[in-house]
Parts: C-alpha cells; sequence; structure tokens
C-alpha cells in the first residue's frame, strides 16, 4: 500500500467515500487479506492506499454486489484475479512460445472457475426469478377475483 514517488496516496476515510463503503469494511478486507499492505504499517499508523489499492477494492465490491458473494467466495475469487493478474504480467515480459502455451494452459481453469461461479450466481437468480413470477401470477389471480372479473 506504500505509494511510488508521484503516485497519490489516499486515507481511509478518502477511499471509503470514493469506493462508497464504510472505514471498517476497508479495515476487515484487509484483515481477511483482500486488500493488502496491512503488514508494511506500523500499529497506530495512518493507513495510506495507492490507485491500485482503490481499483481493487472498487473491484471487490463490485463483485460483491453483483454476484451476491459471500466473503468466502470473495476471498477465492480474489486469489484468482491475484494470479491471473500475476499470469498477464509473465505474458507481458515476452516469453517464449513454450512458455505462452504454460500460461495459457494455467490461465483456463482460473477463467474456468471464475465461469463456474458467475454461472452459478445466474442460475440461482434465474430459480429465484420464476419464483417471483409464480408468486406475482398468483396474487394477479388473486385480484382479479376479488374484483369480480
Amino acid at each position: 500500500m506504500s505509494a511510488q514517488v508521484g503516485e497519490r496516496s489516499y486515507r481511509i476515510g478518502e477511499v471509503a467515500a470514493e469506493v462508497g463503503v464504510t472505514a471498517r469494511t476497508i479495515r476487515y478486507y484487509e484483515e481477511l487479506g483482500l486488500l493488502g499492505g496491512q503488514e508494511t504499517r506500523r500499529k497506530g499508523d495512518h493507513r495510506h492506499y495507492t490507485e491500485a489499492d482503490v481499483a481493487r477494492l472498487r473491484g471487490l465490491i463490485r463483485m460483491r454486489d453483483l454476484l451476491g458473494l459471500s466473503l468466502e467466495e470473495l476471498t477465492a475469487l480474489a486469489d484468482v484475479e491475484d494470479a491471473r493478474a500475476e499470469l498477464r504480467e509473465q505474458w507481458a515480459s515476452g516469453p517464449t512460445d513454450p512458455e505462452r502455451l504454460r500460461i495459457v494452459e494455467a490461465a483456463i481453469p482460473l477463467v474456468e472457475r471464475q465461469l463456474e461461479l458467475v454461472t452459478t450466481r445466474q442460475q440461482t437468480l434465474a430459480e429465484f426469478r420464476v419464483e417471483l413470477e409464480g408468486k406475482l401470477g398468483k396474487l394477479r389471480a388473486n385480484r382479479r377475483e376479488l374484483l369480480g372479473r
């Protein structure tokens, strides 16, 4: 979380306001290992965050909200994202074709895991939608009956 030279540093309250969460949420995400860097901060020191930290937190909150993830699932998904980021760095370093093949083969199961989680959430939402549509249909039928139609 230490800012590099020339990079803006954010305080925890600024990050919370920027992302739309509480400072407590940010501290908890640090405790869970979702937002790194706390090991470089001495006890009692102010927390400082980089643009990358803010972007990571924004992505975590987006995944949490869009997919309705538990913290355990969010942690697993964040671990996959970290592994994919590492593979992207390896790819960018100009590896040989055999190394690129290894990177691609390592990335496939990671993306499959993310897709599996999204698909499971979509199925759960689809089932809930069908349930709500059924309830709405019954309520409308009751209304028609009560109105004498």
